[in-house]
């Protein structure tokens, strides 16, 4: 699911980020105020996830968590 073709990507601006979001790539936090990726599937956009953009870049080595 997790892939450019079936996802919208948005990149967040530090500015942008208003709050902290759980990473599915490394499970760690994305503090507020971090700049970061935005992956909305196009099939299912309520099942959007953030991501720093180290873990969207090395997805296909480390798949998601859980």
């Amino acid at each position: 699911m997790w892939t450019e073709e079936e996802c919208e990507i948005r990149v967040i601006q530090p500015y942008q980020a208003r709050k902290s979001y759980l990473c599915p790539g490394c499970n760690r936090d994305i503090p507020a105020k971090k700049g970061h990726i935005v992956a909305v599937p196009h099939l299912a956009p309520d099942l959007r996830r953030h991501w720093h953009k180290g873990c969207w870049a090395n997805r296909v080595k480390r798949p998601p968590v859980g």
